[in-house]
């Protein structure tokens, strides 16, 4: 009894067949588990990498948005507008206005990208700038009203008439009296009786963005000599401000009618060269093109993204070869001139 009750108990084992059956359908069910887990890890990446554009490309148009929308405060008078400007000892800007697309002195970014130069005063005084009614000394100038500037605020004199060539200088001012009404500054301008002293604040703006390496790069003029081809490879001279941002493209929205009207009629490229020219830009119209960090093996993207300014000036990626692999996101807006609209319209432009 006990030998047929061990031979039965032997014989309830799982036969080679069965643990093989059971090993297929283990292992279908892993794969099955592995592949959803693949999908999802790769819907996860793909989201992961179109919220980091998303950041990224808010936040480049966020900066470049808020100085364009000052751009050309406090040094928009007729008299300086589109002037070569020297900063300081060796660093000099040619043509300097309140926005610049593509200017000669800052070197270029990455291929299909454009460049932006903006500049502005840090102080609130008037955009015409305080009338210099006498010059006891070259760097002493008597002027209406000194209490508007004080001790380290950068000032740019300008002569009565507008120079040919017309070269400025930025300087600083060393000491300021009420009486009398007084403002000394570091060397300062023969001639300048009659002549306008423009207040820039203690910290005027002079930055330049351009797309570099993939990234949204700013360079401060008043620091910093952007111009230079050793700088532009420097992170600590152009310093990345928004990662996985691929292209950046601008506009002029110019006013082309006869006489002027402050509207925009057509979007450039074309800088102007004289001050009435750059009395009739009236908006600047732009686009920062954000990329995703996640690699897709197929070709995701088949064509480059599109804006405004597509008819005239496309966006182009084909600088990477890979860009297809990637997804984008366009940022683009337009924004006034509000600087130059505020003085309305300019005779004789």
């Amino acid at each position: 009894m006990n030998q047929l009750f061990n031979r039965r108990h032997r014989g309830t084992g799982l036969s080679l067949i069965e643990v093989m059956v059971g090993l297929v359908i283990g292992m279908i069910s892993v794969l099955a588990v592995m592949r959803v887990f693949s999908l999802s890890e790769g819907y996860r990446r793909t989201t992961s990498g179109a919220s980091d554009a998303q950041s990224s490309g808010t936040m480049g148009l966020y900066q470049v948005q808020r100085d364009l929308r000052q751009a050309g405060q406090g040094m928009n008078s007729m008299l300086v507008l589109g002037c070569n400007v020297t900063l300081r000892a060796g660093v000099t800007i040619n043509a300097l206005a309140p926005f610049i697309i593509n200017h000669a002195g800052i070197p270029a970014g990455d291929a299909g990208s454009d460049t932006l130069l903006i500049a502005y005063s840090g102080s609130w005084g008037s955009p015409e700038g305080t009338n210099v009614v006498q010059q006891p000394a070259t760097n002493q100038y008597t002027v209406t009203t000194p209490t508007s500037f004080a001790v380290n605020n950068w000032v740019m004199p300008s002569l009565q008439t507008r120079p040919t060539p017309c070269n400025l200088a930025m300087e600083r001012v060393v000491a300021v009296t009420s009486s009398p009404p007084v403002v000394r500054v570091t060397t300062g301008l023969a001639g300048m009786s009659g002549g306008t002293l423009y207040n820039l604040g203690a910290t005027p703006v002079v930055v330049g963005y351009a797309v570099r390496n993939g990234n949204l790069t700013a360079c401060d003029y008043m620091t910093n000599n952007c111009s230079t081809a050793a700088g532009a490879a420097d992170p600590l001279i152009w310093v990345p401000i928004a990662s996985n941002v691929v292209a950046l493209r601008a506009q002029y929205g110019v006013d082309n009618s006869a006489p002027m009207d402050a509207q925009v009629d057509v979007y450039n490229q074309t800088t102007p060269t004289t001050a009435c020219g750059w009395r009739r830009i009236s908006a600047a119209r732009l686009a920062l093109v954000a990329r995703a960090i996640q690699y897709e093996k197929a070709s995701v993207t088949t064509t480059a993204p599109t804006w405004a300014g597509t008819a005239t000036h496309a966006i182009s990626l084909s600088g990477n070869a890979d860009w297809q692999h990637y997804r984008y996101r366009v940022f683009e807006t337009t924004v006034p001139a509000r600087n130059m609209n505020w003085l309305g319209v300019q005779a004789g432009c």
